[in-house]
């Protein structure tokens, strides 16, 4: 019976650890400013930070301000892959794009050799607003899942 008891233990270890899923953030941010005096990069994370660490509760009896220090929150290990930026001095810059597309594809097939599953992808830009804007960034935001 105690054999039995250990087995069952073991499979249902196994059982619960199999379910657990991680995830992965991967972010890409190429600049859009003109000129071509912005950096575009690709980010990724090598530490893990606990949400939980810097998250608070409100309620109407208790609304006690949020007491994270930034500090703590920041991440210093992380990978940084240089990108081209979208314009250079004579405008857009179509070759820089597609030499982005290759580098981040490359990131990308990586994580999947290292069984990371690209679940999401989410992307958002700033665009420059006009004559004295000079700012702008396209992000995208890889998000990946592992069993």
């Amino acid at each position: 019976m105690k054999k039995i008891s250990i087995v069952l233990s073991l499979f249902l270890f196994a059982f619960l650890e199999s379910n657990a899923q991680q995830f992965k953030v991967i972010t890409s941010v190429e600049s859009i400013v003109p000129s071509g005096l912005g950096r575009s990069r690709i980010i990724d994370a090598q530490e893990d930070k606990n949400f939980k660490e810097f998250a608070s509760e409100q309620t109407e009896e208790d609304n006690t301000r949020n007491k994270s220090k930034r500090s703590e929150i920041r991440v210093k290990n992380f990978e940084e892959t240089k990108l081209l930026n979208f314009y250079n001095i004579a405008g857009i810059r179509f070759q820089n794009i597609a030499a982005n597309d290759a580098v981040i594809s490359s990131k990308l097939s990586a994580l999947a050799a290292e069984g990371w599953e690209l679940a999401f992808v989410t992307s958002a830009v700033e665009a420059d607003a006009g004559q004295n804007d000079g700012q702008g960034i396209f992000i995208t935001r890889y998000i990946f899942k592992k069993d």
